[in-house]
């Protein structure tokens, strides 16, 4: 009986559960999936009227049930509406499908009828600058808030701090579009609730001396982002750190100029720190090593922080990323790299000390660091070879040892990289031969880059032929390497190619077919400085994300100039043997190109007017062909180009003066033409002109002065060898960066302005750095010869005036050009004396003023000048002793003195009458002129002297008796005592003399 009865009443019980759980299910699906409150609904559909939607993201908002509405979430026991979520899914204002997904217009206060709202996120949406809403400080119960990326501009209402229940704050990216709003932090003090805070991008820059004691007060902070927030104050000490939950810091990109500040090391929670590309400086303290729990480290782009690696920093055995590239860090990298190998279980994924100055070579400990994905050691100094350790980084995706002074072979250990995807080991000194053994296992490999752009092989790539790689590569770079003679047959089934850069790698063959027959779609083929042949095919394809890219310049490749896809960007074609016109369609055909350089080949014809479509250009180079014809006038239509060079060719007529319109010009050079007629005034509108260079034209008239009003940054001015009449103008004089000055063989006449010595870019050494500066190549006279001239433009500093008719003295103030190299001011009517205070002429080494009418001595202090190595003083009116010592005992030549016949001296055969000894380096005073000074003076105390001791004896004389009387008896004593003395003298010689014509008499005897 009991048993039924028990058994009875556990199936009422079940079936009491059951009935329970069906009401409780019924009543929450009708919560879910029926009606929401109507006054929330109402006040949704109000702050949707008030937004502007283009692409219907909020379609869904209609029906009685909001809580069904897409963005929209209620509590599942209330039915009241907790969350909106209208964040942009898509990063960029476009989809795929060419929609703008972003939200607009203004946010409705009838979001406060939302009494239980917690979650408001409005992310990566377009406010067009609108501020953000004052009420949203009334949204009591909002946790969560996130206005980033939504374009929300102004000033950030002091309200939200409000939000006592906040926990999430995200105004990240925060830019006002019309106009800079200074924001202060101290409503935040009061939202001492919250957990994440991202400010990043708003300007605290009104906040900058308290920002980090308000931010010191929200003691459960876990994260704090505020970069680009415009702080300059990053205070290096704080009395007591009471943020200790502060897991994330990223203070980056602001002004911050101090060292890293000491109460950092007290935040012991702290695993990400950022404080990349500030101005932080001093050398990295030792302290970092308390951050223990610390995993990722950014210091990178603080060009200040130098110093060594801090051992201590290899303790840090939580760290996965270190970054700290762009810095001054030197010193060895031994020490660090073992530190960090003696933890037992190290986590190290990223290492970035590129662009700093640390040396030694890597040590065989890198290879204990097993978790190290990504290897960033580029645009350093290191030295020595790859370890071969570096086989056992297994993990290793990314390795970069590009730019350094690394040397030796390539370690076959590589190859065991399975993870590998990335190898850039451009600009080193490598050597030995890669084979396929270095590949063995790189199944991954996507990027490879090697090599160094010199002609000094030491890297032999030796592939069999029939080697067919596991890899398929998307990017390689070989420079300087042998990898030929042959094309690489290895590329056969490289069918995913995007960028293929084999330059200066010895390849001597023509392009097989099948490598055209792979349907390649190319972002970039760069094969020049090879030797390859034969006609280019058409058929190559070209992408056009981002640009596309054709080098095949200094090769042997002849016929038609090839014609591509549409999309491509830059095309180099120089030096080879291409012949005929340039495609008349080109304009039409590439139309998205930027850069042109067709020079040095056998093209004929004219320039194309389809050139004038290419409204991108912006380097036009088809010099040292054979083109001919006049300049097009379609100027208007390529506004940005920057560089035009049409030197060397057979082009004729005038310049067109819509070349005026190109208002971003740096090189304009036309030299080498039969160019005529006078230029345009409208290039005075070329105001960023570096040079101008149209020697060896006709042009004819004077020489503008605008060139010296309008054209501030010019370097180089070459008017050589046209036909130029007039004067030189002094406007020339202002241009003040000018260090390349030549307009010889024109008709220029009248004196040389004076004010040549306002010329201070030939009082300035330039650098290497100034190099980006000059384009082309240029032709100049020096040490006597023409010189073509290129690489090194920055560090020529010349003045050539030769073959005119200017007349007067040589200006004493060309001495104030103290880095000028060349002078050359022969053939000349020039007159006067050469400037003693030429002598000051430190960089001199070309001095070049024969065949003018030049009078006086040659001045000394010439010889002091130590890098003369040429001069020319022929065909003057030259005198005197030429210099001697120093220098000048190395100007052998006579020649170089010939025509002046009244100089002496070595080397002429002429011996000067009276040596005089030189004196190098003393005071600019001609020699003759101080020797008669010498002369004046020496006579006037010598007659001094005379006249001063001849009155004081006599005087005396007349005027005392007993000195008169006691004088004369002086002297009657000495002419008695002289008178026995020559007696005897002259007794003695008469006997002498008988006595030696006695002796000679008996020697004949």
């Amino acid at each position: 009986m009991a048993g039924p009865s028990l058994q009875l009443i556990i199936l009422v019980f079940i079936l009491e559960f059951l009935h329970f759980e069906m009401i409780k299910h019924g009543y929450c699906n009708q919560n879910l999936h029926s009606i929401c409150k109507q006054n929330e609904k109402k006040a949704l559909i109000a702050f949707k009227e008030d937004l502007v939607d283009p692409s219907g993201r909020l379609a869904s908002w209609r029906g009685e049930d909001c809580c069904r509405w897409n963005g929209v979430s209620c509590d599942n026991r209330t039915g009241y509406v907790v969350k909106i979520k209208l964040r942009n899914p898509y990063p960029k204002s476009f989809s795929g499908d060419g929609l703008v997904y972003e939200l607009g217009g203004e946010v409705s206060p009838s979001l406060l009828d939302l009494k239980y709202l917690n979650h408001l996120d409005l992310s990566r949406n377009n406010f067009d600058g609108a501020q953000i809403p004052g009420f949203i400080g009334s949204l009591s119960k909002l946790k969560y808030l996130n206005l980033s990326s939504a374009s929300f501009g102004g000033r950030i209402p002091p309200n939200l701090g409000k939000l006592s229940e906040l926990e999430y704050l995200d105004l990240g990216h925060y830019y006002s579009q019309t106009q800079t709003v200074e924001n202060d932090l101290k409503w935040i003090s009061s939202l001492s609730t919250l957990k994440y805070l991202n400010l990043g991008g708003v300007d605290l820059s009104r906040a900058a001396f308290h920002w980090l004691q308000t931010l010191n007060s929200l003691s459960v902070l876990s994260e704090l982002l505020l970069f680009e927030c415009q702080l300059v104050n990053l205070p290096t000490s704080l009395q007591s750190v009471n943020f200790t939950s502060l897991q994330v810091l990223d203070l980056s990109n602001n002004g911050f100029n101090s060292t890293i500040p000491e109460w950092l090391f007290n935040i012991s929670s702290l695993k990400r720190l950022d404080l990349n590309s500030n101005n932080l400086y001093g050398e990295l303290p030792d302290a970092l090593a308390n951050l223990t729990s610390l995993e990722e480290l950014d210091l990178s782009e603080n060009y200040g922080i130098g110093g060594r690696l801090p051992r201590k920093l290899g303790n840090l055995c939580n760290l996965q990323k270190l970054v700290l590239t762009d810095n001054n860090i030197d010193g060895d990298i031994m020490e660090f790299i073992d530190g960090l190998s003696g933890c037992s279980n190290n986590r190290l994924e990223t290492l970035d000390l590129g662009y700093n100055k640390m040396t030694g070579n890597l040590p065989k400990s890198l290879g204990s660091l097993k978790n190290l994905q990504y290897l960033i050691l580029w645009r350093n100094s290191f030295r020595g070879s790859i370890p071969e350790t570096i086989g056992n980084l297994l993990s290793l995706r990314e390795l970069y040892l590009s730019y350094n002074q690394m040397s030796g072979k390539i370690p076959v250990s590589l190859g065991q990289l399975v993870s590998l995807v990335v190898v850039d080991l451009i600009e080193n000194s490598w050597e030995g031969v890669i084979t396929e053994s270095h590949f063995t296992n790189l199944s991954r490999l996507r990027e490879l880059s090697i090599g160094k752009f010199v002609h000094d092989t030491f890297v032999v790539f030796n592939m069999s032929s029939d080697w067919m790689p596991t890899f398929k590569l998307v990017y390689i770079k070989i420079l300087g390497c042998k990898l030929g003679p042959k094309f690489p047959t290895w590329f056969r089934n490289q069918t995913e190619l995007k960028t293929i850069v084999l330059n200066l790698v010895m390849i001597s063959d023509v392009i097989p077919d099948w490598f055209l027959d792979m349907g390649l779609e190319l972002e970039e083929l760069d094969v020049a400085h090879n030797q390859l042949r034969g006609k280019v095919p058409n058929s190559l394809r070209f992408t056009a994300v981002p640009v596309s890219n054709v080098d095949l310049s200094s090769n042997w490749f002849e016929g038609p100039l090839p014609l591509w896809s549409s999309n491509l960007s830059t095309l180099y074609l120089a030096d080879n043997m291409f012949s005929g016109p340039i495609p008349s369609n080109i304009g039409m055909e590439l139309p998205s190109l930027t850069d042109i350089d067709l020079s040095r080949n056998n093209l004929v014809g004219t320039i194309p007017l389809s050139i004038g479509n290419l409204t991108r250009l912006t380097t036009l180079d088809i010099s040292n062909n054979r083109l001919s014809g006049n300049i097009p006038q379609f100027w208007e239509n390529i506004p940005m180009l920057y560089i035009l060079d049409m030197s060397n060719n057979s082009l004729s007529g005038t310049i067109p003066n819509s070349i005026g319109s190109l208002l971003y010009l740096k090189f304009l050079i036309l030299s080498s033409n039969n160019f005529s007629g006078e230029l345009p005034s409208s290039l005075r509108n070329c105001t960023q002109l570096y040079s101008l260079d149209i020697g060896d034209n006709q042009f004819s008239g004077q020489i503008p002065v605008w060139i010296g009003e309008n054209l501030p940054s010019l370097l180089i001015l070459r008017l050589r060898n046209n036909s130029f009449s007039g004067h030189i103008p002094s406007a020339i004089c202002r241009l003040s960066l000018l260090h390349i000055l030549d307009i010889s063989k024109n008709n220029l006449f009248g004196f040389i302005p004076r004010c040549v010595g306002n010329l201070s870019g030939f009082q300035i050494e330039f650098t290497s750095d100034d190099a980006a500066r000059y384009e082309g190549n240029l032709q100049l006279v020096a040490k006597g010869r023409l010189v073509q001239y290129s690489s090194i433009l920055n560090l020529v500093n010349s003045i050539d005036l030769s073959n005119n008719a200017l007349s007067g003295d040589i200006p004493s103030e060309l001495a104030s050009l103290s880095k000028l190299g060349t002078l050359n001011l022969s053939t000349n009517h020039l007159t006067g004396r050469i400037p003693p205070d030429f002598g000051k002429l430190e960089w001199l080494e070309t001095l070049d003023l024969s065949k003018n009418q030049l009078s006086g001595p040659i001045p000394t202090n010439l010889a002091s000048l130590t890098f003369l190595n040429h001069l020319n003083l022929s065909y003057n009116n030259l005198t005197g002793q030429i210099p001697t010592g120093n220098q000048f005992q190395t100007l052998t030549d006579p020649s170089i003195y010939m025509g002046n016949n009244a100089l002496c001296g070595f080397p002429l055969s002429v011996e000067c009458d009276v040596k005089i000894s030189p004196f190098p380096g003393q005071n600019n005073v001609d020699i003759d002129d101080k020797n008669e000074l010498e002369k004046v003076w020496l006579f006037s105390f010598v007659g001094l002297g005379f006249f001063t001791g001849f009155w004081a004896i006599c005087g005396f004389l007349i005027l005392k008796t007993q000195w008169r009387d006691a004088y004369f008896q002086f002297v009657d004593r000495m002419l008695a005592r002289n008178s026995v003395y020559l007696q005897r003298k002259f007794s003695g010689w008469v006997a002498g003399k008988e006595n030696s014509e006695h002796s000679d008499h008996r020697a004949r005897n």
